[in-house]
Formats: C-alpha cells, sequence, structure tokens
C-alpha cells in the first residue's frame, strides 16, 4: 500500500493532505522520516508518527471508553457535549467505504450514565454486539434510590411490563449486592430500560454504571474519559459469559 494511502484509511485526512503531510517529512515509519507519499508500506500493525503523535495501523477499529457522565453518544449533541471529542481526530475521521464516518458508538449510554462503551468502523461487528438474536449480555451496576427487598428483584427476573412492549422485559440475571447497590444483566439494549424496569417495581435510579459486556470488563486502570484500542483477547471476551 502506498504510504499517503494508509495514512487515509487511518483517518489523518484527504488523500492531498496526507500526502502533504508526508512531503513536508512530518511523517515517519517505524522511527524513519519517509517524504515520498507513493512508498510501499505493509499497513497492518506498522507503527508510524504524524507530526511526532505516534499511531499504529489498524485495518479496522475496535475500541473501548470509559465514558463519563456529562456527554451524549451522538456526533449532534444537544445540551451536552458529544462522547467522539473524548477521541483523537484520526478515530473521528476513518473512512468507510470512501466516505468520512469515523468510529461509531456499539450502542449507547445516556449521557447520565458511565462506564464501559465500545466503538468501531466495522458495521458487522456492531450489528452483531448491539442485535438481541445474539444475546450479548451487559452488567449494569445501579445505584438506587429506596431499598430493593427480594421480591422486587424477582420481579425484575420474572418480567415487567413497559408500556410500549408488548411482552413483559426482564432481566437476564440479578443480585443486591446492598439494599440500595443493584447489579443487573441485561442482553437487550431499549431506550432508558434499566431506569424503566427500576421504575416498574416502584424505584428510582440515581445511578447508573456498565462494568461489562460479555467476559469483557471495564479495566480498573482505564480513568473517565480515556480509550484504548481492544486487543484479540478483548474480542474474545466479548463473545465470553461474565464470569
Amino acid at each position: 500500500m502506498r504510504l499517503d494511502a494508509l495514512l487515509f484509511s487511518q483517518g489523518f485526512g484527504t488523500r492531498r493532505l496526507c500526502a502533504g503531510l508526508i512531503e513536508r517529512g512530518l511523517v515517519a515509519v517505524e522511527g524513519q522520516v519517509v517524504t515520498d507519499p507513493a512508498a510501499a508500506v505493509e499497513p497492518e500493525g506498522l507503527r508510524f508518527s504524524v507530526q511526532g503523535e505516534p499511531w499504529i495501523c489498524h485495518a479496522q477499529a475496535y475500541l473501548m471508553l470509559h465514558k463519563p457522565a456529562g456527554y451524549e453518544c451522538s456526533h449532534r449533541p444537544g445540551a451536552w457535549p458529544s462522547v467522539y471529542t473524548l477521541l483523537p481526530p484520526p478515530l473521528r475521521q476513518r473512512p468507510t467505504k470512501g466516505k468520512v464516518q469515523g468510529v461509531q458508538a456499539v450502542g449507547r449510554l445516556d449521557q447520565d450514565t458511565t462506564g464501559l462503551l465500545l466503538l468501531s468502523d466495522d458495521g458487522a461487528f456492531i450489528h452483531r454486539m448491539n442485535s438481541p438474536r445474539h444475546l450479548v449480555p451487559k452488567v449494569y451496576e445501579v445505584t438506587l434510590k429506596h431499598p430493593m427487598g427480594a421480591g422486587e428483584l424477582d420481579r425484575l427476573l420474572a418480567g415487567v411490563q413497559l408500556h410500549d412492549d408488548l411482552k413483559p422485559v426482564r432481566a437476564a440475571a440479578g443480585e443486591l449486592a446492598s439494599p440500595t447497590r443493584l447489579l443487573l444483566t441485561l442482553t437487550e439494549g431499549k431506550y432508558h430500560q434499566v431506569k424503566r424496569m427500576v421504575a416498574a417495581v416502584g424505584n428510582r435510579v440515581e445511578a447508573l454504571h456498565r462494568s461489562r459486556i460479555g467476559g469483557l470488563a471495564l479495566p480498573g486502570d482505564l480513568a473517565p474519559g480515556e480509550w484504548r484500542w481492544l486487543a484479540a483477547d478483548d474480542l474474545a471476551l466479548l463473545s465470553a459469559a461474565p464470569g
């Protein structure tokens, strides 16, 4: 692959802009400055830098982000800033099928919900993770306004009726860590689902945090607002049951 084409594929601007960065000596490949846009490179895993910023080439992007409160999972947010502003520009400018679309959130978290958020530019991966047919479990840590008893938890596990659903919606698993702290596992992603389910049993969500998707837990060393690439082991864990 040509070096300018590689930079374009990684979101560093138009082909002309990428060629200009290379000609100006602003791109280094494996530590060596390259000034020929047509220089041939092997893409996958290639280490390079643009204007001093290091980067590793990935054919497709798979990321995890520790979403903080106060951000919307939208490219066109309303009252709150976009979660995409927490990512570097190349991830927001990656082309997909010739169009600059950038990575997309795999499902959404409300602006006041924190925790594990996946992002990718792989449409098949996004569909698979979002589809209720694949039953990918997601674990939420729920802080409740009022103490919850075993009876209310049993109702969440058996199924509660939400006003816009024909069938009852139930949690795949749940346990009370304390009277006001609930661990709830869902395999669907309906609008405000946790909040509405908790409201259906007469309680209220005060805080909501997603700690796990499949077998992948939010790392303890990933601070709110930080992101990292998903490794092959991480992707395998997404298909595993929570441990």
